[in-house]
């Protein structure tokens, strides 16, 4: 199976909202939620797509040909590729029926560990999402990432009782996901945290934390200060939030403040290989990507996640090639323009 034969089967499969489209732009869905668009006018999303093709890789053939490496080493654990498939919940809600959160992220899970990656899981309102993510990531030998949404303090502790059961290598919070109106007028209260009360959290995971939802330098610099290991740069998919800068107009400035120092991962509107090429030589040390994994789970299962893995590290390797790079460490900022 190739992503394509997977997209055309995922059409019939994932509801009325999405559309499976050649590649996701967030222009079809737009701003319908539930389903997979984005908040208010759906801005956010169709903008974190265009801002990466406005970026340009520098073509470069004048030197030696060598083997290719596109490995990456994270947290004691090495990766076939420099991206993962990133978190999704309630996707029967949001795509149709014919899979619920237990049967995707037993598909998700335990393809991207076979094919060389990892999934970050999600959360939701129902324990059983997050219930089924942590089984997922156990039955996988811990290759996978739980990510907690940032409930009062009393819920945390009762997902990270999961978290800790699963044994993962690392464990993440989409402090974005305070946008969430599930997450709203909750007693005790849930959603954004202090610096203190994310030290706390982070203290509670006992494996390297990562904090998604970063979207400046000051955000960026508040992780670091709570001791996170990593950062992603996320806006939620343009989710939360309408009218929000696209990723790849900060991810520059936020691994010039605190690259080096921890982490930094990169999602929203990534698409292809060449893309994740672009982020790496803007800073970051890989990417998520996520919307695209949800087609290829319902178009193929286990194949289909194969295939966009396939699809996009070809790329990658490719556009490696042909600028004169061999190694994710070779892949630097006078490698793309603006």
């Amino acid at each position: 199976m190739n992503y394509n034969e997977c997209i055309e089967l995922a059409r019939g499969r994932v509801g009325k909202v999405c559309k499976a489209c050649p590649e996701c732009n967030g222009r079809a869905c737009g701003n319908k939620m539930p389903g997979p668009g984005a908040k208010g006018i759906g801005d956010t999303a169709i903008r974190n797509y265009n801002k990466w093709k406005e970026i340009r890789v520098q073509m470069d053939t004048l030197v030696k040909k060598r083997p290719i490496d596109t490995s990456l080493s994270l947290f004691g654990k090495t990766f076939r590729y420099p991206f993962f498939a990133g978190p999704v919940g309630a996707v029967n809600l949001h795509y149709g029926d014919s899979l619920n959160d237990v049967s995707y992220n037993d598909i998700l899970v335990s393809a991207c560990a076979e094919f060389g990656i990892a999934a970050f899981t999600g959360d939701g309102t129902d324990s059983n999402v997050m219930v089924a993510a942590t089984r997922a990531i156990k039955n996988a030998k811990g290759f996978g990432i739980p990510t907690v949404k940032p409930w009062n303090i009393e819920t945390i502790r009762e997902k990270m009782a999961l978290v800790h059961d699963a044994d993962p290598f690392a464990v993440a919070m989409d402090i974005d996901a305070a946008g969430l109106p599930f997450l709203q007028n909750l007693n005790p209260p849930a959603g954004s945290k202090s610096v203190e009360e994310l030290k706390a959290i982070r203290e509670a995971a006992g494996v390297p934390f990562i904090v998604k939802g970063i979207m400046t330098v000051k955000g960026a610099l508040k992780a670091k200060e709570a001791g996170a290991a990593a950062i992603v740069v996320s806006n939620h998919g343009g989710r939360v939030l309408d009218q929000c800068p696209a990723t790849a107009e900060v991810l520059e400035e936020i691994a010039e403040a605190v690259g080096g120092s921890m982490k930094i991962l990169v999602d929203g509107g990534i698409r292809s290989g060449t893309d994740v090429f672009k982020a790496l030589a803007l800073g970051a040390d890989a990417v998520i990507i996520a919307r695209p994994f949800v087609t290829a789970v319902y178009g193929g299962g286990r194949e289909g996640v194969e295939s966009y893995i396939n699809k996009i590290g070809a790329e990658l390797k490719d556009t490696m090639a042909m600028c004169g790079v061999a190694s994710l460490d070779e892949i630097t900022r006078d490698c793309v323009r603006r």
